[in-house]
């Protein structure tokens, strides 16, 4: 049987505005993930995985970010003379005429649709790089072809007060897709899609042009498009020929502050539920070139990650620790997660935060403060931003923000 030409598209252009002054100057898939990895990190292991040859991905904001963290797609092994990896960026349509940033996804694929028609792939599956989950494509792409729907969405289901951060689905015991709802205020429906679409290439295209024809203001260079949610996806579930996949096993989606450090203390589980470490799937990434650990005796570590390059004198609890932080004798780390070459100075007591890289905590600072509840919501996290300064003595109360580069010198 001749093997169907599969075009992944990984969608990593989105502002990452819900994660706050994390995402001021990166875009939110290169955010670190469990200490060595980038969050777009799992989305391209699973199409190496799955052994996909051909993942573009779509950039917008903080581009650099993106080509960076992704190094030509070298750890993927999608670094290719011909296929593999490429990196698309918003698109001039002709000599002299403006680029247009993407509206949305949906708007995304559209301002991309020559690319994709020129490639002329069997299939289009579609990614978003800020979910923490392991699939075989493949086995979506058989049912979809088997099917012969015109998409497949791969769903998941989370708990009914939850359901409205994502679009919901109602499906017949076989399958089928019977109706969709973009982010509802009253979900009727646990199932959501764990955005993860299968399309046949000329249908989507075709749909979009249709929706974007409609929608659009005669003369405006807009395509009238946003996210998948809004248009598309409902105009496809009309027509009857769109099939769920569901997702078997763990998945989170991290884009926001709350669930971003839920899925952390998970993976601090006993027995998590995902394995990022098994040699049958590996996560791959572009690892840092850092000395192991330096543990010093008056360090006291428990249910932690402690990454490459970190000096650890303190105590840490139940947090991860990304590459090359420092831990100071008589600081203390509980429920954190601290990203790259973060200094946390003697004395100092952090807590329920989000700390990202180059920040300095001084001495006998005091940073966070217990949730309500066993988890902390995004309101309760403190998120300070890359290379912001604490002052020695300095206080930092519940769910505080700390921009990028900022000095902090007394009680917030």
């Amino acid at each position: 049987m001749t093997r169907p030409k599969i075009l992944a598209l990984v969608l990593a252009g989105g502002a990452g505005g819900r994660m706050e002054v994390l995402t001021t100057t990166r875009a939110k898939p290169a955010l670190p993930y469990a200490g060595v990895y980038r969050l777009i990190d799992v989305s391209l292991s699973n199409i190496r995985n799955s052994g996909i040859a051909d993942a573009w991905i779509v950039v917008q904001y903080e581009a650099q970010s993106i080509i960076g963290a992704v190094a030509n797609g070298r750890p993927w092994d999608l670094d290719r003379t011909h296929g593999g990896l490429q990196i698309v960026p918003p698109q001039q349509e002709g000599a002299g005429a403006e680029g247009v940033w993407h509206e949305g996804n949906a708007d995304a694929i559209y301002q991309n649709r020559e690319l994709i028609r020129a490639f002329a792939p069997d299939v289009l599956l579609v990614l978003s790089a800020d979910h923490i989950y392991r699939l075989d494509y493949n086995k979506v792409i058989d049912q979809h072809l088997a099917s012969g729907a015109d998409a497949t969405l791969v769903t998941t289901e989370v708990p009914i007060d939850q359901a409205s951060n994502h679009g919901t689905v109602t499906v017949t015991k076989g399958g089928k897709v019977t109706g969709f709802a973009y982010k509802p205020d009253n979900p009727k429906s646990p199932i959501v899609t764990a955005e993860i679409f299968v399309y046949t290439p000329d249908v989507v295209i075709e749909t979009l042009e249709r929706l974007s024809s409609r929608n659009s203001d005669a003369g405006e260079r807009r395509s009238g498009l946003e996210d998948f949610g809004q248009d598309l996806l409902p105009e496809l579930v009309r027509s009857g020929k769109v099939r769920e996949f569901r997702l078997p096993g763990y998945w989170k989606d991290v884009g926001r502050p709350e669930t971003y450090f839920e899925s952390h203390m998970q993976l601090l589980e006993d027995r998590p539920d995902l394995d990022l470490d098994d040699p049958a799937w590996p996560i791959f990434t572009l690892n840092p070139q850092r000395m192991p650990a330096r543990i010093h005796g008056t360090a006291r570590i428990d249910h932690s990650f402690i990454s490459p390059g970190c000096d650890i004198a303190g105590t840490v609890e139940r947090c991860v620790l990304s590459p090359g932080v420092t831990v100071e004798a008589g600081a203390t780390v509980r429920d954190a997660i601290i990203l790259e070459n973060v200094t946390i100075r003697a004395g100092a007591a952090v807590q329920f935060s989000i700390i990202d890289e180059g920040t300095v905590v001084g001495k006998n600072a005091k940073i966070g403060q217990k949730p309500r509840r066993d988890l902390p919501t995004t309101e309760e996290l403190v998120l300070i931003g890359a290379s912001a300064r604490i002052r020695g003595g300095a206080t930092i109360g519940r769910g505080a923000r700390v921009e990028p580069g900022a000095t902090v010198a007394r009680t917030t």
